[in-house]
């Protein structure tokens, strides 16, 4: 047996990716509670316990936030790895133990509720002489079935050899075809029970069930004890449990919670510190988290609470997410509406005076208009009471177009239509203003959309609210004519919204396989001796991985908008503009490829992080110019087809003789 004092754990963390995973808060899965104790301080825990001293916390520059809440065993060194830039989680490895020697390496994801004992995975290891072992789940179907893998791996520290020594490299896509073209041995290893790995928050419902459901050590001051009829009950010494209640267990019931009476709590179900669930409730398969508050009459099945949520009364949910930052948000409207419809009255008889001086001193032309400048001033107030209501799906953009490399061109939007409008401005002064009342059933409808997306937590339709409310807001104020006139803007506006989950994960595997696969094409029509595998290139001695965030997203939403706004300022047909536009993609896919391919010919002349630093920050923007040219090449190109040459006519000149 290999001694403990020789293994080094290295565990994975994945960023919290919320457009794609669905997840249901901000915190990253490894900062998920189970019982009272996050998911990696458990992990850790366990760790220390089976006798491991090191350990390494690899992320994507969440170390600060991950170490902040955790309480580190005695005993356990452990050490937070941040990377800025995507290296893949063989990269983390080998920056992780390059200095740790001889060892054992057990890499696992930090997101896991039920660890194995570290004993069976080095004797699975040993016992198989495999230089790499990896664990999956049992199946559920047939017991003799491998089910889904349980993102545990471990192997020699010789094999990370086989790792670069710089630049992305994944286990799957990168060390395992290494290891085989190289000879050394891969083991898959069932293990005797699921370990609980998840990745969004119905995988996490998953995990937590199963946990409660086996053999689970709750410890601090949660204790097991008896409830009617349910033996799997454990509760802190202050909880309020009213006596109706009925429990079907497992249930954990943590410290400050408040049961109502005639309740109904079936397991699984985990309840946190100091929630409040209404009379007559009914929670099942669920887990709320700290200070969430659950209305009377209200029915909560296969959801996860937030932190802080409100669910009200006589509310039915079923597998759904409810954040606190939703329920924010719509309380912030209904907060507004109320705020402007008991106020309304008393400003206008408050303004009244003020309004009639203003207008005592203006020209003799411009008097009597107190009503319009009622009307400018009601229009202002209106205005900043939507900006105040949607003042946190704003921050919450704002944050998106920082973090998100492929909705970073979203940022621009909003200043280019101020220019775009500004440019049309004489056009627009001179269109009649009248009002139209239709504005406010449009209004209506964008929060309805609103609604929709805070009730269900679809991010998308609160953000596409945003823009239905600025184009109905325009309609009402200015009337049909001005709005025809910005009707295309607006549409320009929606490119600053990221695009809802479900699209962008049903376009992002095949955009990667069609940048990797074009991208090897060229380097072939360019006569190199090019290897695929999977979504990664060998060119030589260089091996480039086609990352996620290089499958061209990025270029699309940005060429989209540069397309869009050459589109709104230039002066063509109709059909010239839609040609213009529907020309980003193939346009975006060609400056991706072209990308890859100059990427991987560099890889064969130079290598080191500073240059591949410069490749992944800049290699990108490089391809503006390139886009831009294209862009204006097609506008020459239509004037060409569709401007008919001008006929010269023979100008004769004569001269009258006397």
């Amino acid at each position: 047996m290999h001694r403990r004092e020789h293994i080094t754990a290295v565990m994975l963390v994945g960023h919290c990716d919320f457009g794609r995973h669905h997840v249901a808060t901000r915190l990253p899965p490894a900062l998920w509670p189970v019982g009272q104790k996050t998911v990696l301080e458990r992990l850790l825990v366990h760790l220390a316990e089976q006798g491991v001293r090191q350990v390494a916390v690899c992320s994507g520059g969440l170390g600060t936030l991950l170490a902040e809440p955790l309480r580190i065993p005695s005993g356990l060194q452990v050490s937070f790895l941040d990377k800025p830039l995507p290296v893949g989680a063989a990269g983390c490895v080998r920056d992780s133990v390059c200095h740790q020697g001889d060892s054992l390496v057990l890499i696992m994801s930090a997101s896991i509720t039920s660890p194995p004992p570290v004993d069976v995975l080095v004797r699975a290891h040993r016992d198989g002489q495999s230089d790499l072992t990896i664990m999956f789940n049992p199946g559920f179907s047939d017991a003799r079935d491998i089910g889904v893998p349980a993102d545990i791996y471990i192997c020699d520290s010789q094999t990370l050899e086989l790792v670069p020594k710089a630049g992305y490299f994944d286990i799957k896509e990168g060390v395992i075809p290494e290891m085989i073209r190289a000879g050394k041995a891969v083991r898959a290893v069932k293990l005797p029970k699921p370990v609980g790995n998840f990745r969004d928050w119905r995988e996490y419902l998953f995990a937590v069930g199963n946990y409660l459901e086996g053999d689970p050590q709750m410890g601090g001051d949660l204790k097991l004890c008896r409830w009617a009829n349910s033996a799997t009950v454990w509760a802190a010494d202050t909880v309020y449990l009213d006596p109706s209640v009925q429990i079907h267990g497992p249930v954990v019931i943590m410290e400050g919670a408040h049961i109502s009476k005639n309740a109904t709590l079936i397991g699984p179900l985990v309840i946190g510190r100091n929630v409040n669930i209404g009379e007559g409730s009914l929670l099942a398969n669920s887990v709320l988290w700290d200070y969430a508050k659950i209305g009377p009459n209200c029915e909560i099945q296969q959801c996860l609470i937030d932190n802080h949520a409100v669910v009200p009364p006589n509310t039915v949910v079923e597998d759904k997410p409810i954040t606190c930052e939703a329920q924010g948000r719509l309380k912030s409207l209904l907060n507004t509406a109320r705020i402007v419809k008991s106020h309304a009255r008393k400003l206008r008889a408050a303004l009244q005076p003020q309004l009639a001086r203003m207008s005592a001193r203006l020209p003799s032309g411009l008097r009597h208009r107190d009503a319009k400048l009622l009307l400018w001033l009601a229009a202002a107030l209106f205005v900043m009471a939507f900006l105040w209501s949607y003042w946190s799906g704003i921050v919450e953009l704002w944050s998106i177009w920082q973090r998100s490399d492929e909705y970073s061109s979203g940022l621009l939007v909003p200043f280019l239509v101020v220019y775009i409008l500004w440019s049309r401005r004489n056009d627009l002064v001179g269109c009649k203003i009248r009002p139209c009342v239709w504005g406010i059933v449009a209004f209506a409808g964008a929060q309805a959309t609103r609604l929709f997306g805070l009730v269900y937590t679809y991010s998308s339709a609160e953000w596409l609210s945003v823009v239905l409310s600025i184009a109905a807001i325009l309609l009402l104020l200015f009337g049909w004519r001005f709005f025809r006139k910005v009707s295309a803007v607006m549409l320009f506006l929606c490119l600053m919204l990221p695009w809802p989950s479900r699209i962008q994960t049903a376009v992002t595997l095949p955009l990667q396989r069609w940048a990797t696969s074009s991208a090897v094409f060229c380097l072939e029509t360019m006569g190199y001796n090019v290897v695929q595998e999977g979504n990664v290139i060998h060119i030589g001695n260089a091996s480039v991985a086609v990352a996620e965030a290089c499958n061209g997203l990025r270029m699309v939403t940005a060429f989209f908008v540069i397309s869009g706004l050459v589109v709104l300022l230039v002066k063509r047909t109709w059909w010239e503009k839609l040609i213009v536009f529907a020309s980003s993609l193939p346009i975006a896919l060609l400056c991706n490829t072209t990308r890859l391919a100059i990427t991987a010919i560099a890889f064969t002349v130079v290598s080191g992080e500073y240059w591949e630093k410069v490749f992944h920050d800049f290699g990108g923007y490089a391809m503006m110019p390139l886009a831009l040219a294209v862009v204006v090449a097609e506008l020459w190109i239509l004037a060409k087809l569709t401007t008919p040459p001008t006929e010269q006519e023979t100008i004769v000149i004569t001269r009258q003789t006397q």
